[in-house]
């Protein structure tokens, strides 16, 4: 187990309100279709021809955001990170708290909720404080999530997990470059994108009882640390909206003709469900001090998911 258990069933809980919080935020915008606020409406898509045409720009622009990630990490450019992270964290908590207020007067709205995000973004960003870093996390990437999902459909959405996942083993097995950016961030930044959990191991503070508090001032503590990707958790809840939004759709190459796929509620559920279980074995399969890349488990998880959810739901 890379964890104890609380760690790893807190990890686990805070991805799964996550992935919850966002069902929420993609029901208020794209099922109810309210307007995303900052002008960051979606363009309308009318057929699925329009899906594949939408589908490289975002390959694109998730590529350039990892080129560019990457680039500011090796030059050492913590201060366009930090504004980067500034940026999206104010966003993202303008469009989690919007959603809150009924669809009038949402010209004001949106920027009168800017005094609550403000200070948030602040304290996470520059100020480094571990309760509000967590907290925001958990609608941070619901709030991001739901600018793709009306730009995916059911078979971009599998694509795009399939290619992440290859990015995912690349980056964590084959460069490291994955595990270069987390430490940058936490070492130098003192920000992370994703959940961040530090803790003392229970032998570690078996050891401090027995110090006393003379020494207890003077003593370094080496903590062990939790962390998910913003992109482990941000994934799931795309494709649960994309599912959410899915009417039906067949199989390709006319493979088992009869059967339909049918999205909604209750599969994009299914989806989460999944992803969480695919996280957990993670968790508790995984060996302590070694690193893993999740989207593959998870979107193992994921299409179990859709699976089971296929057979039960018909």
């Amino acid at each position: 187990m890379k964890h104890n258990l609380k760690i790893t069933f807190l990890i686990l809980a805070m991805f799964l309100v996550t992935q919850f919080i966002g069902l929420y935020v993609i029901n208020h915008y794209s099922i109810q279709d309210n307007p995303l606020p900052y002008g960051m409406g979606t363009p309308e898509i009318e057929n699925n021809s329009d899906f594949y045409t939408y589908f490289p720009s975002i390959i694109i622009a998730f590529i350039f955001a990892i080129v560019l990630l990457i680039l500011l990490t090796k030059f050492h450019l913590g201060f366009v990170l930090k504004l980067w992270f500034f940026v999206v964290v104010l966003i993202a908590l303008g469009i989690f708290f919007t959603s809150f207020f009924p669809n009038q007067n949402q010209e004001y709205i949106p920027y009168i909720v800017l005094a609550l995000a403000i200070p948030l973004a602040i304290f996470k960003v520059y100020k480094r404080n571990l309760f509000v870093h967590n907290l925001t996390e958990l609608v941070i990437y619901p709030s991001i999530s739901v600018v793709f999902v009306a730009l995916l459909n059911f078979w971009t959405v599998i694509i795009l997990l399939i290619l992440i996942c290859l990015y995912d083993m690349w980056a964590v097995w084959h460069s490291g470059v994955m595990q270069k950016m987390a430490k940058y961030q936490i070492n130098e930044l003192k920000i992370f994108s994703g959940f961040f959990i530090p803790y003392i191991s229970q032998k570690v503070r078996m050891g401090l009882r027995k110090l006393s508090k003379s020494e207890l001032k003077n003593k370094k503590v080496k903590a062990n640390v939790a962390i998910l990707g913003g992109g482990d958790v941000i994934f799931p809840i795309i494709t649960a909206g994309v599912i959410w939004l899915t009417k039906t759709i067949s199989l390709p190459f006319g493979l088992f003709p009869k059967f339909v796929f049918t999205g909604g509620l209750g599969p994009a559920i299914f989806v989460i469900i999944g992803a969480a279980l695919g996280l957990s074995y993670l968790l508790f399969f995984a060996e302590k001090k070694k690193f893993y890349p999740a989207m593959p488990f998870i979107t193992a998880g994921i299409f179990i998911g859709l699976i089971t959810g296929a057979i039960i739901l018909g």
